[in-house]
Formats: structure tokens, C-alpha cells, sequence
């Protein structure tokens, strides 16, 4: 039942590929573009330089005491300093712990404490403020290094302050010692963000990250040393951290955008290639492609329209099927009139784009496919290092996740669940042996927690988190998501929780699309408007029956989302229990 390749061994470290990528022949190949002050032009740092300064600073960190094992905590938005970090502790033998840069000075702390960090990297002095609120909280930490030079650093009776840069200089040339790991040594601890509970730390090996590595990129099309690779997911994520290492082994050329808001401007700066994102980022890029569209004149309108048609179907081969010689005739024409001048606004130059971390709209798909930018949907999960099944170039079918990579078996459970075995899934939680049993089986698998199915061909389509099943009073179970990908698929809708458990029906939580709603005054009358056409489509029990408005987005700021970008439906209605009862108490249909 979809079951992927038998699982191999892998013998090879990071440190194999930190020495490989180190030889004096890749010295001067561009690796990473950045920028110190925003809005300045972008600096460049070879190979060469990179792995001379990741080989200083883990001399540095070797003289401030940092042994084999020791854990590393790394606060920090995407830059060169934290991969230079990453691959000081790869030689050490130590075992960083990423935080997300968004996290509360609270949950930094929790994770400094049962992580047992011995030291702290974080990159500004907003970082460093977290840190020194629960600095005394924290007795195993000995020192914490500043990547800002401008950042003034305090003082304290047990723990020592250092910045970045200075380390640096004070052991540039310096050779540092590589320590005896093996394939099965810990390489990193990350922290799930989780929907609800505590985070738990996810511990991952050598064997597990260059398998995955290896697997991803046989499964991925070709990519070399001049593809540009523009990163904006945080390196704290675990997508983004196999895609990291998965670019240092080939040689890549690698961009970091300078925020989540500024990668619009940074796809026009740097043009790339290839890039990986999360389906948020697609729907907010064709939400303003759309907008464009609907501002356009009749006429306009009528090319736009006759040139994405013209655009998918000619994308029919990443389908494997055959474009027929009217659709190759007229392409060069639609592409010149409407294709090319959208692609312009992401750069023109991607070839490809991996999406992972949620489901991904299949409309979304086809439409960019259309415009001639090609989405690899994958999936996986932190404990699986992270990358289980991807579409591949030729064989897409949208609304499924593609087959697993090699190494990779996958098993649908009698209760639908996904189960997954093979080297790339973690050795445990860290000190939390309980958890790791209940996740992982005598047999070796994996229990995701997701539900899904395999096609004819082994693809696995995802459609729903086990935890998130809704059970209604009658007993009846409803799966949300997909009900939320239809109400998200509007144009009014900007982000829906549905909602039920243990309930006679069930309800919704919406966040309008305002940019979409002309007149603020009708948007209950014309989301009411939508949800009865969704609800056509709907099973009797699946239908909403009643909806509330929530002026408030779901965003990372306010607690509702996930570093990961996911909604933590606990903590949503636990914000919003009165609006939720209301609904309940009200015998009045507001949506039949």
C-alpha cells in the first residue's frame, strides 16, 4: 500500500561534506548573498571564505570550552553567521538547537533549559534582550555570543558575553580540530513548533539529514553551481535546514531575502532559480496577481484569461501528457503578451519552486504552472528529517504529495494514519523516551499523526492531521482542512478554523480578505453569500452551519500561528471560547 523503496545505510557525515565543499577547488565559487544593513546592495562570500571562517569560529568555540555533545543554541534570522555556526558545531561534534527568531523570551528559555545549552549565538541585541530576561533562570548556560558588532554587551558575575566578529579575528587562520563523529551521533535538536502542547526536541543524526539530503536531491531535477537559490524560510525550520545542507553539497549560490516583507523586492534583485516556500507565500503572490487581473480593462482581462489557458496547457508535461501543436503555435504569443510579464515580477529566471510545510492549494498549482513556474509539492515532518514523498518533474499530480524518496518506505495504518520507516526518521525526542515510543514503533515506524491515502501509482495525497479530526455529537467524523482549503479558495477569504467537536453541526471562524470586500458593510451578506455555494458540495453534516467574522488575522504576532506558519487551533478557541459558545447558543442559521 504506497510502500516506497527498502531503506539503505548511509556511512557519510556533514563533516565528509564541510571537507569535501572545503577543498581549495571551490574557493572561489559564490556561496552566500547578503545584506548587512537593509536596502544595501547584496555582499557576496565564496566557499572558501566560508569555510575558513566556519573553521575559525569553531577553534573559537573549541577555546570557549565547547566539546563533542555539547548543545548550541542559535537565536538568529537566516544569515551567514548561522551557518558558519552550524558547521563550527558540525566539526566539534556539537549539537546546535535552533530557535525561530520569533519566539517569546518564555519559550527561548524553556528550550535553553531542557535543551541544556551550554552556549547561546544570537544575532542582535532583540535576541540578546530575550535571553538576559531569564539569564538567571539559566544555570548551565556559560556564554552567549552577539553577531551584531554594534551591540553593547552587558556584564555578569557567571556568564561570559562575546561577540561574534571578535572571535572571529582572534582565531582567523587558526586550524581546528575535527572530532571523531559517526553516522548515528546527534547533529542537531529541533524543536517542534507544535499546534498545541510542549515543544519537543526532535533529535536528528548524521545518517538521518545526509540521507535525506542524498535521496532528495536523486528526486529533485538537476540543480549545479549556477543556480541562484533565494531563502526566506528561517534555517531554524526544518525544511529550510535539509534545503541548506542539500545546497552547501552541490555547490549552490545562495541568497538570503532580508524578510518575509521584502522578498518581493529580493526575487527582482537577485533573480533566482530555485527557491523554497510554504503555500502562504503562493497565495499571497497570486492573491496580488488576481488583484492585478480584476483592475485590468474588459479587453485586458479577455488576453490575461486566453493567456493562462494557453499557459496550462502547455504545462500539461509535468503531468506526462502530450501539449498538442495549436497549444505549442500559440504559447510564444501568450507568452510574450501576458506569461513573461507576470514571470518578471518573480525574477523570470525560476525554473522550479519546492513547496512543503502544509497542504498546497491545487489550484495554486495549476496556475502557476500556467505561468511557466513549476511547484515540486512535497511533505514531511521535523522527525523525518524532514522530507518523506515530492512530486517529480513529469509525473505531478496536484492534490497528492508525490511518491516517497528512496530510502523511504511508507504504509497507509488500518485507520488511515501515515506511517513512515527508513533512516531518515530521527533517533528520538530528547530526554523524553516516553514520547518517542508513542511516536515510534518496536517495528521501526513512524506514526505522523497525518491521515491520508495512496493513488493507483503509490502517490500519497495527505487529508487531514489524525488530531484535528472533527467528531461530531452524532458521531460522525469531518476531516476540516479540506472543507478549509474550499472556503479558503474564495477571494473574500483570507483564513478560516472550522469548527465542531463534540457539537450538533458545524461552525466557522473567518478572517475577510478586506483588500477583496468593496464594501465593508456587506462582507457578512457576501461571505454568507459564499459559504452557501461551498456548502453545495459539502455532505449534510460537513456544512456550515454558522460563521462569526473575526477582525483580527491569525498571525505569528498575536499567537495564533506557528513559526511554521500553521494555526494553532487551541489557541484560537481558547481566544475566542464567548464568540465560539455564541454560535452554539444562537438556534439561528446563518449559513444553510
Amino acid at each position: 500500500m504506497g510502500e516506497g523503496t527498502a531503506p539503505r545505510m548511509t556511512n557519510k557525515t556533514l563533516q565528509d561534506i564541510f571537507r569535501e565543499r572545503s577543498d581549495d577547488r571551490f574557493a572561489s565559487c559564490p556561496y552566500i548573498l547578503y545584506k548587512v544593513v537593509r536596502d544595501e546592495p547584496y555582499r557576496m562570500l565564496t566557499y572558501g571564505e566560508f569555510t575558513r571562517r566556519s573553521i575559525a569560529f569553531a577553534a573559537a568555540l573549541h577555546a570557549l570550552g565547547i566539546q563533542r555533545g555539547d548543545r548550541i543554541l542559535i537565536a538568529s534570522e537566516s544569515r551567514p553567521e548561522w551557518m558558519i555556526t552550524d558547521f563550527a558545531s558540525i566539526i566539534l561534534g556539537a549539537i546546535s538547537v535552533p530557535v525561530f527568531p520569533t519566539l517569546t523570551s518564555h519559550q527561548t528559555q524553556y528550550i535553553v533549559e531542557h535543551s541544556q545549552a551550554k552556549l547561546a549565538v544570537v544575532s542582535s541585541e532583540y535576541q540578546l534582550r530575550k535571553i538576559l530576561a531569564v539569564i538567571d533562570q539559566l544555570p548551565l548556560l556559560e556564554s552567549v555570543i552577539v553577531m551584531d558588532d554594534t551591540v553593547q554587551l552587558p556584564t555578569h558575575e557567571r556568564v561570559r558575553f562575546e561577540h561574534f566578529s571578535k572571535l572571529e579575528t582572534e582565531f582567523a587562520g587558526t586550524t581546528a580540530s575535527y572530532a571523531d563523529v559517526t553516522p548515528d551521533d546527534v547533529v542537531t535538536i529541533i524543536y517542534t513548533s507544535g499546534t498545541t502542547g510542549v515543544p519537543k526536541g526532535v533529535m536528528l543524526t548524521h545518517r538521518n539529514l545526509v540521507s535525506n539530503v542524498a535521496a532528495s536531491r536523486a528526486a529533485i531535477p538537476a540543480v549545479d553551481k549556477d543556480d541562484i537559490f533565494l531563502s526566506f524560510l528561517p534555517l531554524s525550520h526544518g525544511f529550510e535546514r535539509v534545503a541548506s545542507y542539500l545546497k552547501f553539497s552541490v555547490g549552490l549560490q545562495v541568497a538570503y531575502a532580508e524578510s518575509i516583507d521584502s522578498v518581493a523586492r529580493n526575487l527582482v534583485e537577485i533573480k533566482p532559480t530555485v527557491m523554497t516556500a510554504v503555500p502562504r507565500f503562493f497565495e499571497r503572490v497570486y492573491s496580488r496577481i488576481d488583484a492585478t487581473r480584476a483592475s485590468l480593462t474588459p479587453t485586458r482581462r479577455y488576453i490575461f484569461d486566453w493567456g493562462m489557458r494557453v499557459g496550462a496547457k502547455y504545462a500539461k508535461p509535468l503531468e506526462g501528457e502530450r501539449v498538442g501543436i495549436l497549444t505549442r503555435a500559440l504559447y510564444p504569443i501568450a507568452d510574450t503578451l501576458v506569461l513573461k510579464k507576470v514571470r518578471e515580477r518573480t525574477g523570470g529566471k525560476i525554473r522550479f519552486i519546492f513547496s512543503g510545510g502544509a497542504a498546497l492549494k491545487p489550484e495554486l498549482g495549476r496556475a502557476f504552472a500556467a505561468l511557466g513556474i513549476t511547484i515540486l509539492e512535497g511533505y514531511g515532518l521535523t522527525e523525518t528529517s524532514p522530507v518523506v514523498a515530492v512530486n517529480r518533474e513529469g509525473s505531478v499530480r496536484w492534490g497528492t504529495v508525490g511518491h516517497p524518496i528512496d530510502g523511504v518506505e511508507v504504509r497507509i495504518a488500518d485507520d488511515g494514519e501515515i506511517l513512515v520507516r527508513g533512516e531518515n526518521v530521527m533517533k528520538g525526542y530528547y530526554r523524553d523516551e516516553h514520547a518517542t515510543r508513542q511516536m515510534i514503533d518496536a517495528d521501526g515506524w513512524l506514526h505522523t499523526g497525518d491521515i491520508g491515502v495512496c493513488d493507483e501509482q503509490g502517490r500519497i495525497r495527505i487529508t487531514d492531521r489524525k488530531k484535528h479530526l472533527i467528531i461530531l455529537a452524532n458521531g460522525k467524523n469531518i476531516a476540516p482542512a479540506p472543507i478549509e482549503s474550499m472556503i479558503e479558495s474564495s477571494p473574500l477569504i483570507d483564513q478560516v478554523v472550522v469548527l465542531g467537536e463534540l457539537r450538533d453541526f458545524c461552525s466557522a471562524l473567518i478572517v475577510p480578505n478586506h483588500e477583496a470586500i468593496a464594501d465593508p458593510a456587506t462582507a457578512r451578506h457576501q461571505i454568507e453569500q459564499e459559504l452557501a455555494r461551498i456548502n453545495r458540495e459539502l455532505a449534510g453534516y460537513e456544512k456550515i452551519r454558522r460563521f462569526e467574522l473575526l477582525a483580527e488575522p491569525f498571525t505569528l504576532e498575536n499567537g495564533m500561528l506557528t513559526p511554521t506558519l500553521k494555526v494553532r487551533r487551541k489557541e484560537v478557541e481558547r481566544r475566542y471560547a464567548d464568540l465560539i459558545e455564541g454560535m452554539y447558543a444562537d438556534r439561528r442559521s446563518h449559513a444553510e
